[in-house]
């Protein structure tokens, strides 16, 4: 491995919760009284396209909620989804550090619809950290596809070798090793991420 000069990072369950999980769905449901089944076997059949912004929110409303009348508003739904987003204070305090040496390229990979995603950059101010972001909803590709990570290392112009990935999901990070040689942090906690990151001799 050689001396890593980039990071790549993913942000729901790492930086941030995760912004529309299936807990967050459950939860939902049960706020807004809709059947689980029906509004999540709709769910999985276009959250792919809705990852890869090809499905607006407004769309994927209509298609997964509104397309019956409905006691509540968009509006009202919408609030509540970007609700579910909050910050990791001690993560993104890593992160806040790692920005300031300014020694390293900062970037995003993950997976995330678009309103979501420029909502979630917006609000808690990612983009005082990092260089670029490498969203599902902006390439089209998702994790764990093997495109992501090729395109995030072609963009950079940065061999596999200096740069690292962090993720909290396993098959993620198995994916970018395997398939682009990249090293990669299974994510767990801060303090275990903050070792291992000086285990592998970046300054923090």
């Amino acid at each position: 491995m050689g001396e890593i000069t980039a990071l790549f990072w993913d942000v729901g369950g790492v930086l941030l919760t995760n912004g529309w999980d299936r807990a967050s769905r459950r939860q939902a449901c049960e706020k807004f009284q809709l059947d689980w089944e029906p509004f999540e076997d709709r769910h999985e059949l276009i959250a792919a396209a809705f990852d890869k912004g090809q499905l607006g929110l407004d769309e994927y409303l209509e298609r997964t909620v509104f397309y019956r009348s409905q006691p509540f508003t968009q509006k009202e739904f919408k609030d509540f989804m970007l609700a579910q987003s909050r910050c990791y204070a001690e993560t993104l305090a890593i992160v806040d550090r790692l920005a300031r040496s300014k020694k390293y390229l900062l970037a995003t990979i993950n997976n995330e619809s678009t309103e979501l995603n420029v909502y979630r950059i917006n609000q808690f101010g990612l983009g005082n950290y990092f260089t670029v972001f490498f969203s599902s909803c902006f390439l089209g590709v998702k994790k764990p596809e093997e495109a992501i990570y090729r395109l995030a290392l072609e963009m950079t112009q940065r061999a596999a070798s200096e740069c690292l990935f962090i993720d909290d999901r396993e098959l993620n990070v198995e994916c970018a090793r395997n398939c682009t040689g990249m090293p990669a942090i299974h994510y767990q906690d801060p303090a275990q991420l903050e070792r291992e990151l000086r285990a592998m001799n970046i300054e923090i």
